[in-house]
């Protein structure tokens, strides 16, 4: 490295370049031969005492001095690193040391540097104002700056030192910063893969190809830390899929001659397929049945080999061990390998492990998060049996929560050798969010968005969510709370305040929904749960204009209150995660209105939603089917209380087009139905697009009907039901707004008076 002085003259800038030289002279180099040091005299000093420099130099009056010995003292001050230049001149039986003093730094400056703050970078400097400048830490500062820019993707950055002469032996510390160009990957490739496709492994990395929107993307820059990880998560895609022997030989990355991009080549060895042969359970225990626990086991032989399939089968067997009274029992898979049928047979055992308690758990780096957040995540607690297993999952928990950056789980030995200390180390991020924005539908038009929420509110956790979202003919105000630990750690607590006005120009008349619904919520299996909800609400419908006979009885009725019971059953393959690339979600509710003494009646919904990757995991297949009947016993449902089909349930309609129609004259007025039935089936591929445009296809056959409006008139159209069958193609477009869907439909069975929408745009949801 070069430093660089710079001063004025004539009122113009102009660099010059000087290296800080240090130097030594000995006059009289003609003697060769030891003196007696009669005594040190020391110039130039000004800060540093001349006994410190004594000190430095090791050397006594009196003693016998050769040249070899001067030598090592004047090495001995240079390497002190506080002086410029230092020069020895013996003199007779004297030395003289004449040394030039490093400046003082004045101020240090940051220029040229936009990605990276100057508190980013003061951050990461060991020099400081007020202390003695050093080339060896401005050079250890500059490489500093050098890598934050390199771990950033801005690998051609080029950091300068460089100081400016003051009075008094200052300098001013400038870091002249030149960030380039961001190095992205251009390419990713595989060499060795022959099960899954490249398209299909670059989707499960963390590194990104650049695409269209590489300003906004951050992935697709190259970071040599992340290469690590991708490895990691390559070998675990594979792993879970049973390919037990895969690995990854080496990755090459090639800086493109520009010097603007990689490209990025792994070299992987996949290996065969196994699957599960033989699993048993043995017992070397005398008081344990091996049959209770065998038939505990959630794992067939035939299944494809997972290690997260046996990790969680080994749990079941140590919590069953636990709730039967068994303390200190252990599970060890052992496993046979049979390279014949591709088959691993997999043999359980039980037994002793070792006695050892948790003595405590040590918490530390939550600033705002309380302890008790993260101490719930663990299920035994001071005085239990340790389990490191039970350690282990709990640290995947409180990585879970999203609370924190990073976080570490580790245990030591605690006050004796049968006592264990848990140590639990976070750091935390942000976990707020307020946004400003704007929406759109084409059923609904433009509107803007609002919208603060907080995942870990008060640091105890809890969510709060507040949006306010008005659009050109409604108005929506949104306020949710939850608790994930109410008396309970399983028990959830949930509360909705909603109210929504509307200014429907379409339906000529306006609404008001104002709903208080809190809820409680908790699993009853490994893969579902309950949810029990309360509601309060009341609406009313006015202003009405022209309308038909049955939706002017309905804004006569004037408001309506309700109060009502719930509740939600949810099955959910996913919660168990044994199979990344199929699922099965069930889910049930039923909500008993009328209870305050309003019109009694119940509302039942359901819909079962199942999905399964094929060829290699190319080909998502998804099949919905959903349904809902409102019945009452009292009383007659209004058109705000019946269901309708929109393109959220049955594309290639606007929300009211399908369904009982009130149609004479200009009047031509959707009711809504009682009852209603969906399927949708729907399969989603590459469509050879390059993968970093984030493009993908979808094809999609939905087939529905609405029907009995409740109402009894003449005029009502298709309250008997009509099946509406529709087939479309979407366009699924990953934007950094989010993923966008673009279904393109073609209703090929539908009635004279339906109102077909052709074009949809909308956020992608994903099962």
């Amino acid at each position: 490295m070069q430093f660089k002085q710079r001063f004025h003259r004539t009122g113009r800038g102009k660099i010059l370049a000087a290296a800080l030289v240090a130097s030594v002279s000995f006059a009289q180099a003609t003697q060769a031969q030891n003196f007696t040091l009669g005594g040190i005299n020391v110039v130039g000093n000004k800060r540093i005492e001349t006994s410190t420099i004594q000190t430095y130099a090791g050397l006594e009056p009196g003693q016998s001095v050769s040249m070899g010995d001067l030598n090592a003292a004047y090495q001995r001050i240079l390497d002190s690193g506080l002086f410029e230049t230092v020069e020895m001149t013996p003199r007779g039986n004297q030395v003289v040391i004449e040394v030039k003093e490093y400046p003082t730094i004045n101020r240090i400056n940051f220029e040229g540097n936009q990605r990276l703050g100057d508190e980013v970078l003061s951050s990461l400097v060991q020099s400081r104002p007020r202390l003695v400048f050093n080339p060896k830490t401005a050079e250890a500062d500059r490489a500093a700056i050098a890598k934050a820019y390199a771990d950033s993707g801005r690998l051609a950055a080029k950091i300068t030192p460089k100081i400016i002469r003051q009075s008094d032996n200052r300098v001013d510390l400038v870091f002249e910063v030149f960030e380039g160009g961001i190095v992205e990957i251009a390419k990713i490739g595989f060499v060795g893969n022959k099960a899954y496709s490249d398209g299909r492994l670059r989707r499960v990395l963390g590194t990104k190809q650049a695409g269209l929107f590489r300003t906004f993307v951050k992935s697709d820059t190259f970071i040599a830390d992340r290469i690590e990880f991708d490895k990691q998560v390559l070998t675990d895609f594979y792993q879970s899929r049973g390919y037990v022997d895969f690995r990854v030989n080496n990755v090459n990355a090639e800086l493109a001659q520009e010097k603007d991009a990689y490209f990025l080549n792994f070299n992987i060895r996949e290996g065969q397929q196994f699957k599960f042969g033989a699993v048993r359970v043995t017992s070397d225990l005398r008081d344990v049945d091996a049959a209770d626990f065998q038939a505990a086991l959630k794992l067939d032989s035939g299944d494809v080999y997972s290690p997260l399939a046996l990790e969680n089968n080994i749990s079941r067997l140590e919590r069953k061990a636990m709730l039967d009274g068994l303390d200190f029992v252990r599970v060890t898979p052992r496993v046979t390998r049979n390279d014949r049928d591709l088959t691993l047979d997999v043999d359980f055992v039980l037994e002793r492990g070792e006695r050892i308690f948790v003595e405590r758990i040590d918490i530390s780096g939550n600033t705002a998060t309380l302890d008790q957040v993260i101490r719930r995540q663990f299920r035994v607690a001071e005085g239990d049996p340790f389990n490191p297993r039970e350690i282990r999952a709990a640290a995947e928990r409180i990585r879970a929560l999203g609370f924190f950056g990073s976080s570490d789980v580790n245990a030591r030995e605690g006050s004796s050798p049968e006592q264990v200390i848990v140590d639990v180390k976070v750091s935390e991020q942000p976990t707020g969010n307020l946004s400003f924005g704007a929406t759109y539908s084409v059923s609904s038009g433009a509107g803007l968005l609002l919208e603060y929420s907080e995942r870990n509110f008060l640091g105890r956790g809890q969510q709060l969510n507040f949006a306010v979202n008005s659009g050109v003919d409604n108005r929506l105000y949104e306020l949710k709370f939850a608790e994930p630990a109410f008396l309970h750690d399983d028990l959830r607590f949930g509360l909705d305040l909603s109210f929504k006005e509307t200014d429907n120009q379409n339906a000529a008349y306006d609404t008001r929904v104002a709903r208080f619904q809190p809820s409680l919520t908790f699993p009853i299996s490994a893969a579902s749960k309950l949810s029990v909800r309360t509601s309060a609400e009341y609406s009313e419908l006015s202003d009405a204009g022209t309308v038909g006979d049955v939706v002017a009885a309905d804004v006569a009725r004037g408001r309506v209150n309700n109060v009502s019971l719930g509740y939600t059953l949810t099955y959910d393959t996913r919660l168990t995660a044994l199979d990344s690339k199929a699922g099965v979600l069930f889910q049930i509710g039923q909500d008993f209105g009328g209870l305050d003494g309003g019109d009694r009646h119940i509302q039942t919904t359901g819909r079962v939603i199942a999905q399964n990757k094929v060829w290699n995991e190319e080909l998502t297949l998804r099949a919905t089917v959903e349904a809902g009947l409102l019945s009452y016993q009292t009383g007659s449902s209004r058109v705000t209380d019946r269901f309708f089909l929109g393109p959220s349930k049955l594309r290639g309609f606007y929300p009211a087009g399908v369904g009982p129609r009130e149609v004479y004259g200009a009047i031509n007025d959707a009711l809504g139905g009682e009852r209603f039935a969906v399927a949708r089936l729907e399969a989603e591929f590459p469509i050879g697009l390059p993968e970093e445009y984030g493009i993908s296809g979808g094809v999609f056959y939905d087939i529905g009907n609405l029907w009995s409006s409740g109402a009894s008139d003449n005029d009502i159209l298709y309250d008997d039901g009509a099946w509406r069958h529709v087939v479309g193609a979407s366009i699924f477009w990953n934007t950094p707004i989010g993923p966008l869907r673009f279904n393109f439909t073609n209703a090929v069975k539908k009635q004279s008076m339906d109102e077909e929408q052709t074009f949809d745009l909308t956020f992608a949801t994903g099962f």
